[in-house]
């Protein structure tokens, strides 16, 4: 395989950009190597600046659920691009997705776009506080929000990637109102909650969890957190940045039948270009400016780009029949890399599973939580991702992220990743 232009663009770039990433799991150094630069991608593949073939599963960290470069979508962009890139005030197309979202996703009633899964997760808790009066956000262990302040304390992602516990610059007078407990643990949950001396304005959770490797809720986990919070006047904001329509068009909460307050949304709904939501109920909703207090602002929000990919991409999500498709291809996949790991790594992973969305942890199971999955040999993990590299096969760099499945790859290509997966278990076996 190739590097020569990667090696180049990278000793470049770090002479340029912090580390010569613009985010920090892109420089690859928790699997021992460095980054390759993209040059392009179509359908299930990505190509490098040296002209190496890759089939895609990190699917841009999950919205590429279409595959690269869907006709559709493409086309929709071009379409829109013709009469501008950004206007800075209200266009119709703002209106159709938003439409299209509150049709999809049972719980939301209104909603306002913004420009990254950041930007909604962290106003959708100024929501929470602003309509509560309260000021404590609860979290979980291991589960990834946005780089705002408030969320990092032992947070996922990139994160734990790098092994460090939160940030430098993130004053402790922020900190002191971000609780974060263990996930899947009903007993510390409703301990929590029920502390009236905590003053909690909201629970956050990843419905899922993506940024500890896949972690499920434990059957009767978000249950319970619904119903405590509907008790004691919580607002429980699901963070759907990965998990809304990747599950099914309704997201996590369709997947499971529970309905939180408000949900935060990512680029999955504007075709992987940069955007973002939260909505919900109109009551909270309509604490956001300019009908409500609560300020929220954004010169991008709504950009007309972002929207029309978004309204092709729900169009095509809408398609009958595309989620159990995509069940159906991910559970024939995640069989395949079970009875491998069966065969060459008896007892030595696990392989957790939602959807069309999956992680192989390099540790005896189960993993459910933080902890658990802070159990997986990370420096086999590295040995793995480099030897699929080098077989043409781009994961993830990093043990605690997801694999994602989509639409555009065909038997043929997860065939392939299988033989190539076959490969790697023997040598790491040895």
């Amino acid at each position: 395989m190739k590097t020569e232009q990667s090696q180049s663009l990278f000793a470049k770039a770090q002479q340029l950009i912090p580390g010569g990433v613009n985010s920090p799991v892109r420089a690859c150094k928790s699997v021992g190597c460095d980054p390759l630069f993209v040059k392009r991608a179509a359908g299930s593949k990505i190509y490098d600046v040296d002209g190496n073939e890759f089939l895609d599963f990190v699917c841009s960290w999950g919205p590429m659920i279409l595959g690269h470069s869907h006709p559709s979508v493409v086309e929709a962009i071009e379409k829109t691009l013709r009469d501008g890139t950004s206007f800075g005030a209200p266009c119709a197309l703002e209106v159709e997705l938003a439409e299209l979202v509150i049709k999809a996703l049972p719980s939301v009633e209104k909603v306002r776009f913004v420009s990254s899964g950041t930007e909604a997760t962290m106003s959708a808790i100024r929501v929470a506080r602003g309509y509560t009066g309260r000021k404590v956000v609860v979290k979980f262990d291991g589960c990834y929000h946005g780089h705002a302040d408030s969320f990092l304390v032992k947070a996922g992602s990139g994160v734990i990637t790098l092994g460090i516990p939160g940030s430098p610059g993130v004053p402790e007078d922020i900190v002191k109102n971000t609780l974060s407990i263990p996930y899947n643990n009903p007993e510390i949950l409703e301990k929590t909650l029920r502390d009236k001396k905590l003053d909690i304005a909201c629970v956050i959770v990843e419905p899922v969890a993506g940024n500890m490797g896949v972690v499920a809720p434990q059957p009767g986990f978000l249950q319970k957190l619904r119903s405590l919070t509907a008790e004691l006047g919580i607002i429980l904001i699901f963070d759907e940045v990965i998990t809304g329509l990747r599950l099914a068009q309704g997201g996590a909460q369709e997947y499971f039948g529970v309905m939180p307050d408000l949900t935060c949304l990512g680029k999955i709904i504007g075709g992987g270009l940069p955007v973002g939501a939260y909505g919900g109920k109109r009551e909270l909703m309509d604490t956001v400016s300019p009908v409500g207090p609560v300020y929220q602002a954004g010169t991008l929000s709504g950009n007309p780009l972002a929207m029309a990919a978004g309204i092709a991409t729900m169009q095509q999500l809408a398609q009958p029949g595309f989620y159990a498709a995509l069940e159906e291809k991910a559970a024939r996949f995640a069989r395949g890399l079970v009875m491998l790991a069966e065969k060459y790594l008896p007892g030595q992973t696990t392989l957790n599973r939602v959807g069309s969305m999956m992680t192989p942890f390099f540790t005896a199971g189960p993993v459910v939580d933080f902890d658990s999955a802070m159990r997986a040999d990370t420096e086999r993990y590295g040995r793995h991702f480099r030897e699929m590299l080098a077989q043409g096969v781009w994961l993830a760099p990093s043990q605690f992220e997801a694999a994602f499945i989509s639409s555009a790859q065909s038997e043929a290509d997860l065939d392939m990743a299988l033989e190539k997966t076959e490969c790697s278990f023997k040598k790491l076996a040895k």
